[in-house]
Order: structure tokens, then C-alpha cells, then sequence
């Protein structure tokens, strides 16, 4: 039998081989791994669907494979399995973009007359339709799941293509004039024709930068988890209008818990951090300020009120920042949350984070106090509208009940949505955080 890559869940329809555990003439059992799949910030192990013997294996670590491709066939009870003469031909990153002719159609509800039209269009036509190559902004425009599917799969960003239906609705027949645009861009020769044995240049293609020139260099591939941190913080950074808010709390008082109660919190496998301190304070003050705990739907163009409360918890790898999720933060103790912090934290240091365990997260926190530095302004994890970021603690003179005193503060960065969150909102929500870490008593932090 042929054993091909499953759906892995929303989103995950590519990834990197990152581990292959079998070889040909291995004997392996149902759901044994067989492979280690790098898709999206999580490693998953993808199990033989049968029992059987490995004849053949199509994958070699580093291929980039989508949902569907061949990974390796099976001789079950003794029978040899056929091997098909080669894998179905895969998308690779810097591969040319499909024949026009070869895209699927649109579901039922697109006009009938939209794909004859795009179908037959000619170069010419095509060449007269504009394409913009500059960094895409604003939201996306509306688009059919089938529609949204193809562009990613392609590399496509939506908002560079000029929807025909109404409100600038893309469908599939916009997609493709879009495609053939490049097409027809990408072979037509540069002005005054090309030079003999000159290809013609791919669209929007940089002209490499030879650094060789004036130094020796370490060359570097990126990997699928850089790439992917790479996309989405480029992607958030100009679809987000990013405001910063500043402040500072006195944390003198829960360091003084912390100190008391750590090695408490460590006997039931847990630490004490000052992570788990700001979602204690941050959950009253979401609810307090439900906007921040809100997402934007861009294509209905409405704000979606989140009524759980789970929080993204930025992890720094050897890999790259990771970012699990506390789910339901407001049902669970202090400790529940430090003993969650700690476990998501190992598993995205061990990669071995499920996909589940890193989406639907309605806030972010970022803590750079355990490296250093004092304020910092990250990056919204979008679709969220908001994160926090924590710098290192330090001792300043401070007034203290009418006293000036060596406090410990502790400096805050909101980072939020300018489209749905004014700068008014942002100082009051700053200004209730900054309260709620001073409320944590002895009580919430005591265990039982």
C-alpha cells in the first residue's frame, strides 16, 4: 500500500522532512512513526497507517511535501507492494507557478462566464492588467475557501490581486489574470530584447548581492520554522498599525513571594515566574477591557469578542520563538498556570508541541526578563490585537507610602492595534494591569 501524508489539522497542509525513522526493509507496526514532519512552529511524528514491511521510501529529509504526497509504500502480510515509477510532482519554494490552464475550477456559486473569459484571455490582455509588487496592505479581500486555498498554496497574498465582484470579491478568474499578468511579466524580454544566450528575468526577482566581495561569509539555509517566523512577522508588521504603550509596576512585594513560596511551587513541578504573575493580573484586566481580547474578522470586517481567555506564551528555542497556549487561564489556579507555563515551555524547547497546543490564542506575552534589557516593543501575534512584553526588573528609588525607597520595577510594553484600539484604551487598560499585579495577595499565591 501507499502511504501518503495526512491532513495534520487547519493550516498545516506543507512541511519539511525533518526526521525519516524507518528504512527500506524495515518491519513496523500500526501507528508506529514513521517520519518527523516540521510544518508550521511544531514538529509532529506521522504514524504508519498499517502494519507492514517499508519497500520503498520517496522522501529524504529536507523535502518540502504537502498533504497527499507519497512518503514510502508497504508490503503488508508478506505481499510486495507495487511501487508507482515516481511521485506525483510536489511545489517546491522558487518553483514556476502552475500553467493557468491547470488550476481548478471555482465552486458552483462563481459566475459561469468568469472562467471561459480568463481561460481564453491572451498574453496581451493580460499583460494589461496591473500588478502591484510592493508590500501588500490592509485587510484581505474576499475570496472563497477553494480561492484562499490556491493562493496560499501558490504564495500568493490576495490583497495584490484586483477582485471583479462586488466590495473587490476575488474569484478564481481574477486569480488567474493575475497569474498570467506574471507570466506574461516574467517572459517578456527586458527593453531593447535580450542579449544573445540571456533568459528573461523572473518577475520581481532581487538582483543577488554577492557579499563575498569584501569578506569571507558563512552561508546558511533557513529553516522551515525560521521561514514560517519570517512570514508572519513581515505579515503582521504591515497588515498592523503597531502602538507601544509604556509603563513600569513594583514588584518588590510578589518577588518577596516568590521568594517565599518557589521552592514549593518547584515540589509540585512547577516554577514561580513572573510569566504566571502577569496572567494572573492580566486576566481581570481583559475582562475589564474585552477588546484585547478581541480579534478583527477581515473579511466580514467585524471584531470578534473572545469569552475564553488563552494566553500565547512566547518560548525561546535554539530553533526560534516559539509560541504555545495556556488555554482557559481564567479557570485555573496560580499554580495550574506556573505547572502549564513550564510544560508548554519544555515541550516547545524538546519540539514536541502539537499543533492544537499552539493555535487559538487570544493574547500574547513576551518575556525577555530572564536575558535582560528593560523595554522592548514586540510584535503582535496576529490575529490577536495585543501583546504584552515584560523587560528585566530593576532597583530604583521609587515612593513607596510617602517614602522614597529602593523598589524593584518591573517595565511593561503593550503593543497594540491602532485600527480598533485607541491610545485612550491603551492607557486605561496599562493602567489597570499595572494595578492588578499590585492586588496579587499572599492569598492567591499560598498553596493549600
Amino acid at each position: 500500500m501507499d502511504v501518503r501524508l495526512p491532513r495534520l489539522g487547519e493550516g498545516a497542509d506543507t512541511g519539511t522532512v525533518a526526521g525519516i525513522f524507518v528504512k527500506e526493509g524495515d518491519t513496523v507496526k500500526k501507528d508506529q512513526p514513521i517520519l518527523e514532519l516540521e510544518s508550521e512552529k511544531a514538529v509532529a511524528s506521522i504514524p504508519s497507517p498499517a502494519a507492514g514491511t517499508v519497500t520503498k521510501i520517496f522522501v529524504k529529509e529536507g523535502d518540502v511535501i504537502k498533504v497527499g504526497h507519497l512518503l514510502m509504500s508497504l508490503a503488508s502480510d508478506g505481499a510486495a507492494a507495487a511501487a508507482p515509477d515516481a511521485p506525483a510532482a510536489q511545489a517546491q519554494p522558487g518553483m514556476p507557478l502552475a500553467p493557468v490552464s491547470a488550476l481548478p475550477s471555482e465552486p458552483p456559486s462563481a459566475p459561469p462566464s468568469a472562467l471561459p473569459a480568463a481561460a481564453a484571455m491572451s498574453a496581451a490582455q493580460a499583460a494589461a492588467i496591473p500588478v502591484a509588487i510592493g508590500p501588500p496592505t490592509g485587510p484581505q479581500p474576499g475570496a472563497s475557501p477553494t480561492v484562499r486555498k490556491l493562493a496560499h498554496d501558490l504564495g500568493i497574498d490576495l490583497r495584490l490581486v484586483r477582485g471583479s465582484e462586488r466590495g473587490g470579491r476575488v474569484v478564481l478568474a481574477d486569480l488567474k489574470a493575475y497569474i498570467q499578468r506574471l507570466q506574461a511579466i516574467a517572459s517578456a524580454p527586458p527593453a531593447g530584447g535580450p542579449t544573445p544566450g540571456q533568459a528573461a528575468a523572473p518577475v520581481a526577482m532581487l538582483a543577488p548581492v554577492d557579499f563575498a566581495r569584501w569578506g569571507a561569509v558563512e552561508r546558511k539555509k533557513m529553516t522551515t520554522l525560521r521561514r514560517t517566523i519570517s512570514d508572519r512577522m513581515v505579515q503582521s508588521w504591515v497588515s498592523i498599525p503597531h502602538i507601544n504603550q509604556f509603563d513600569e509596576v513594583d514588584i518588590t512585594g510578589l518577588l518577596a513571594l516568590k521568594k517565599k513560596y518557589d521552592a514549593k511551587y518547584q515540589k509540585q513541578g512547577a516554577r514561580l515566574t513572573l510569566t504566571a504573575f502577569a496572567i494572573a493580573a492580566l486576566v481581570p484586566s481583559l475582562k475589564k477591557h474585552p477588546l484585547f481580547n478581541s480579534s478583527i474578522d477581515e473579511v466580514s470586517g467585524e471584531i470578534v469578542f473572545k469569552k475564553y481567555y488563552h494566553f500565547g506564551i512566547a518560548v525561546d528555542t535554539e530553533h526560534g520563538l516559539i509560541v504555545p497556549v495556556l488555554r482557559d487561564a481564567d479557570k485555573k489556579s496560580l499554580l495550574e498556570m506556573a505547572r502549564g507555563i513550564e510544560t508548554l515551555a519544555e515541550r516547545a524547547r524538546t519540539r514536541k508541541l502539537t499543533l492544537d497546543e499552539m493555535q487559538g490564542g487570544t493574547f500574547s506575552i513576551s518575556n525577555q526578563g530572564g536575558i535582560g534589557s528593560g523595554h522592548f516593543t514586540p510584535i503582535i501575534n496576529k490575529p490577536e490585537v495585543a501583546i504584552l512584553g515584560i523587560g528585566r526588573g530593576a532597583v530604583k528609588a521609587a515612593v513607596h507610602e510617602k517614602r522614597i525607597e529602593p523598589r524593584t520595577m518591573l517595565p511593561l510594553t503593550l503593543s497594540y492595534d491602532h485600527r480598533i484600539i485607541d491610545g485612550a484604551d491603551a492607557a486605561r487598560f496599562m493602567v489597570d494591569l499595572v494595578t492588578a499585579f499590585a492586588s496579587i495577595t499572599e492569598a492567591e499565591v499560598k498553596l493549600s
